[in-house]
């Protein structure tokens, strides 16, 4: 149905579904797989709370996510990661450019682990309450390649100026 309506891109394994629906690494990564199939890309979505992050456990659950996510697919161009610290998503805390970069850089390993060179084909977004104010920041950083935005997407002038980065 979705690429019938015209659909490129579906979004996987967002925070809210992890929290309020129970989807989980392997859900992930069965959706991700069915994605492939039917000629969609997937956004696959990663990300830590708050609790997690301030218990040190970031790099696990990062792992782990990515890890489980992304099990035996052999498509490395063909998918984007997401990471969005879910700490950060309408609570007004952001992550610094270099707490994402950090992450960034974490799953930009993983995946050559995973995919060999395919690893670097692979584009890795942030999604952590991106904003006119912090996205030429972001995108300086060197694993960064681009942003998953959301409420700054509801003000035109706010997603106008994410959209029309320079960097």
């Amino acid at each position: 149905m979705l690429v019938d309506a015209g659909a490129d891109f579906v979004i996987i394994g967002h925070s809210e579904r992890r929290q309020y629906f129970g989807e989980t690494d392997e859900t992930v990564n069965k959706r991700t797989k069915a994605a492939l199939k039917h000629g969609l890309t997937p956004v696959v979505c990663v990300g830590e709370t708050l609790d997690e992050r301030e218990a040190s456990r970031t790099f696990e659950v990062i792992e782990a996510q990515v890890r489980g996510g992304l099990k035996d697919i052999n498509a490395a161009g063909e998918i984007l990661i997401a990471y969005e610290p879910v700490w950060a998503i309408g609570t007004g805390k952001t992550a610094t450019p270099e707490m994402a970069q950090e992450v960034h850089a974490l799953i930009r390993t993983i995946l050559k682990e995973m995919f060999g060179d395919g690893g670097d084909l692979i584009r890795i977004l942030y999604g952590g309450s991106v904003k006119p104010d912090n996205v030429d920041d972001l995108m300086a950083q060197a694993d960064i390649d681009g942003a998953l935005v959301g409420g700054a997407s509801l003000d035109v002038k706010s997603f106008e100026r994410i959209v029309k980065f320079e960097g």
